[in-house]
């Protein structure tokens, strides 16, 4: 059996997030020093560590059959890739960013602007839908410096929290969009049955990181509306209790809405109210 070749970004934040990941997902693997390849301890695989630049177009080219990488990366590339798996991390947003000072109010004002990137063709196809023509000064880093440098009157840069933007007196103008790391494949889905294993392991790490299982007691009169609050993933679980006028529920909830749904449970009548974190599942 011929190994699948897994593209892994080989530094910065999104690096260790994504070991995280598939560690989590029982695809572990140990890298020697800056060695290029390790080997996937449970599966037949083979990591390959790249910039993460790289990866949609040496995924797009056959050199990895599946690789991690930013959806910024993948649609500023350009090229034919499947993209099985959005993976809830490395979340940011593409924005055009202007000085403090400047009188610039909307996209189209920056007619005639020089704009510094490391996204021309994302940042091209925004100015031509806002009826704007700029010169685009194509970078590969250090963006948020041009402005002062005289180098641009306007950048377009990935933003997260806003504090390297401030630090170079920049503000936000408008959002180009919003993006977040994926698992991307080639077209020609070489080995899909391993593939398919390694996307179903993911999407179970991704799913259970964005739930948790939350257990309550509930008066049976109340079980209706309390269905309502918590109508699950599909469904929720239902158990008797030794008192026939009470029932358990088990009950899958995004993470995001924990704390609320458990105050409009206890509201309505609902006791031992608690909270599981979930590793993995399959749905």
């Amino acid at each position: 059996m011929v190994n699948l070749r897994l593209g892994i970004p080989s530094k910065g934040r999104l690096s260790e997030l994504a070991g995280d990941l598939l560690k989590q997902a029982g695809l572990s693997f140990r890298r020697q020093d800056r060695s290029l390849f390790a080997r996937v301890s449970e599966m037949p695989i083979d990591a390959t560590f790249l910039r993460t630049e790289d990866i949609p177009v040496l995924c797009a080219e056959g050199a990895i059959d599946l690789g991690i990488t930013g959806s910024d990366l993948v649609e500023e590339a350009g090229v034919e890739l499947v993209t099985r798996l959005t993976l809830g991390i490395g979340k940011c947003r593409l924005a055009v960013c202007v000085p403090d000072d400047a009188p610039i109010a909307r996209p189209a004002e920056l007619d005639g602007c020089r704009i510094a990137t490391s996204f021309p063709r994302a940042t091209q196809r925004y100015l031509e839908h806002h009826g704007a023509r700029a010169r685009l000064v194509a970078l590969s880093g250090s963006v948020e410096i041009m402005v002062a440098l005289g180098v641009a009157d306007a950048i377009v840069d990935l933003v997260e929290t806003g504090s390297t933007l401030a630090a170079n007196r920049l503000r936000v103008l408008a959002d180009i969009g919003h993006y977040e790391a994926v698992l991307v494949q080639n077209v020609q889905r070489r080995s899909p049955e391993q593939a398919d294993r390694v996307v179903r392991r993911l999407e179970g790490v991704v799913i259970a990181r964005a739930y948790s299982l939350l257990e309550y007691n509930i008066p049976r009169a109340r079980l209706r509306e309390a269905e309502s609050i918590t109508p699950g993933y599909h469904s929720p679980t239902i158990n008797a209790l030794e008192d026939p006028d009470w029932c358990a529920v088990q009950v899958m909830v995004k993470r995001s809405d924990v704390i609320s749904v458990m105050e409009r449970l206890e509201t309505l009548g609902a006791s031992a109210i608690l909270e599981t974190q979930i590793n993995n599942c399959r749905l």
